[in-house]
């Protein structure tokens, strides 16, 4: 590897007058200046960021450690969190704990299996003196597997923190449920059934809370017999659709863009139009909703921004000057409402 000492060699300046100008300090001649830099050019030299933070006491490095980098939204949130740091001057370094992967959907509630996991990666992100940390969760829930006791500021993303001293940055679920179940009524509808995720996640809940609070601005009943729980996957939107329509349903609000489909091949199968028989709205907007005949009305969760304000946050703590540090507590993203033609006016 090359090092200062060698440029220095090749230029015949000492190596302080390297260092110099690689920290873009000006107090060389122009032309010192121009035959170190075209000397780096040509060698390819690359500074040792982990040696400088060393001496410098902070390496501009934030560690991002994500649960699952397959799981929806997860790709779309590091690289966002990505870009801003890089457009900010920051370095990032990717753990990823793949929790899914190992051990399915089988570890949510257990601490220590997670810890197992996650402790080793926090202590090496540490031992190279990372300035902080972003944890990316697969799906939202209170997360109490980091240490409240880290010595560098940490934010969540997609996911709680279990402890106050980490600022969160989630999805508007309850505004998002609340929205689509609004613009479904805008179109005439007051019979709508609800086609969750599983009934104990965070996700389902405050989507439930939004349709419910909808319902009850537009005088609607809230009939508790029309909401049915799934596991996020199409057939089970295909076995709670086919209740729901059973039960005279005209609309169906699906709380993911999967359960959605299964709702459309229900209604295929047993030969029943989309928007005109039985309307129909997701939640997620992933690619398939475009591709769908008729186009799925859906509430697009924005996760570059999920990522964005994440860094946005994490860059602030680690910048700002006063002592006392701005609590930035739970931070909710709203959704975009994302209309095509599965949602018929009667």
């Amino acid at each position: 590897m090359i090092t200062v000492k060698e440029i220095a060699r090749i230029c015949g300046v000492s190596p302080s007058t390297v260092s110099n100008i690689l920290n873009g300090k000006t107090n060389m001649s122009e032309e010192t200046r121009q035959k170190v830099l075209g000397t780096i050019k040509e060698i390819g030299y690359q500074p040792n960021f982990f040696a400088q933070s060393m001496r410098k006491h902070n390496s501009r490095v934030i560690s991002i450690i994500t649960e699952d980098l397959n799981q929806f939204g997860t790709g779309s949130i590091v690289e966002a969190v990505m870009a801003y740091c890089e457009d900010h001057d920051y370095r990032t370094i990717l753990m990823n704990l793949r929790l899914y992967d190992k051990w399915s959907d089988t570890w949510f509630d257990d601490e220590q299996k997670v810890k197992a996991v996650l402790d080793p990666v926090v202590q090496e992100s540490l031992s190279i003196r990372v300035d902080g940390l972003i944890y990316v969760a697969g799906h939202c829930r209170l997360i109490n597997s980091l240490s409240p006791d880290l010595p560098v500021p940490a934010v969540f993303a997609y996911g709680l923190s279990g402890h106050k001293k980490y600022p969160s940055v989630i999805i508007d679920d309850e505004k998002g449920g609340y929205d689509i179940t609004k613009y479904i009524i805008s179109k005439g509808h007051r019979k709508i059934g609800l086609i969750g995720g599983t009934a104990e996640n965070l996700h389902t809940k405050s989507r439930l809370l939004g349709y419910q609070k909808a319902l009850f601005e537009e005088n609607i009943l809230y009939n508790p017999f029309w909401v049915r729980y799934g596991e996020w996957t199409r057939t089970s939107g295909y076995r709670e659709a086919g209740y729901l329509v059973k039960e005279g349903v005209t609309a169906l609000f699906c709380m993911n863009d999967n359960m959605a489909a299964g709702a459309y091949d229900y209604l295929y199968e047993n030969r029943l139009e989309v928007g005109k028989d039985v309307s129909i709205a997701g939640y997620d907007d992933r690619e398939m909703a475009g591709y769908l005949r008729p186009g799925l009305t859906t509430n697009r969760i924005e996760l570059r921004e999920i990522g964005e304000r994440a860094a946005e946050i994490l860059i602030a703590l680690l910048e700002e000057e006063t002592a006392e540090k701005k609590d930035y507590g739970i931070v909710r993203i709203p959704c975009r409402l994302t209309e095509r033609g599965s949602v018929g006016a009667l």
